[in-house]
């Protein structure tokens, strides 16, 4: 059985690592490409794009693939929509695996927006000083807001267009609450901008915003397609892979 896991995250590699060795399953983990210096998980991988809908249709057929993970990262929705298209094409059987998002708590200050663009629009009236933790690919939304300062976190540099008045940060986590807490002290940072990854990772900087008591933008996480089953947790995945096998779960679940 050829099992294809559009990866990229924390948890399509430890899905791959509890797959890796099966007998009778073959592997392969798709990574985008946008990182310099991925983590690679066990098995086959393959970097980059598959062109479209079209391309991921025939790369499906033409390698005999049986099932597809969709593990990529909860805002990667053009993978997520081509690959709902694909299987649907070929009549495989797709899964989403995505972390659960984030739930506000007592004391936190969130505005909660639909896109980066409506982030932008919501700075001004909440801070000068930006701790923006969306990645590197979005900073078009802030570029013409010339008159806040911005920390930019990412795990490779960014490129134009971008915030002018900025500091980059490259580091990747997962992060932890004293270091975050440094972070937001040392910068004078007055609101963050994060999206709704969810995870363990990257949460403390919403502990660390919490005490501070400041502002924070979140971006709402995009639907996954309709109509694709969604579990929370690689082992759920992987019981759903050994489903389509007909074989026992996995060892010690």
């Amino acid at each position: 059985m050829h099992v294809l896991i559009l990866g990229g995250t924390t948890e399509a590699r430890r899905l791959a690592e509890l797959l890796h060795g099966t007998p009778g399953l073959k592997l392969t983990n798709s990574l985008a490409g946008r990182v310099a210096s991925p983590r690679l998980p066990p098995g086959e991988t393959r970097v980059g794009g598959f062109g479209g809908v079209g391309g991921l249709t025939a790369w499906l057929r033409e390698h005999g693939v049986d099932a597809v993970v969709d593990a990529t990262h909860p805002f990667a929705t053009t993978i997520g929509f081509h690959a709902a298209r694909a299987t649907a094409a070929t009549h495989l059987p797709l899964l989403a695996l995505r972390r659960p998002g984030w739930v506000p708590v007592k004391g936190d200050r969130w505005h909660e927006v639909g896109s980066l663009d409506e982030a932008a629009r919501e700075l001004p009236a909440l801070g000068r000083r930006v701790f923006l933790t969306t990645g590197r690919m979005g900073l078009a939304a802030f570029a013409d807001l010339d008159d806040l300062w911005f920390l930019v976190r990412s795990v490779d540099a960014p490129e134009p267009p971008h915030p002018l008045r900025m500091e980059v940060l490259l580091d990747r986590g997962p992060f932890t609450l004293d270091g975050e807490r440094e972070l937001l002290r040392r910068h004078r940072i007055d609101v963050v901008v994060t999206k709704d990854s969810g995870g363990a990772a990257t949460a403390p900087k919403l502990t660390a915003a919490r005490e501070a008591g400041l502002p924070v933008v979140v971006v709402r996480r995009p639907p996954v397609p309709e109509g694709v089953p969604v579990v929370t947790d690689p082992e759920q995945a992987a019981r759903w892979v050994r489903d389509r096998r007909g074989q026992a779960p996995l060892p010690g679940r």
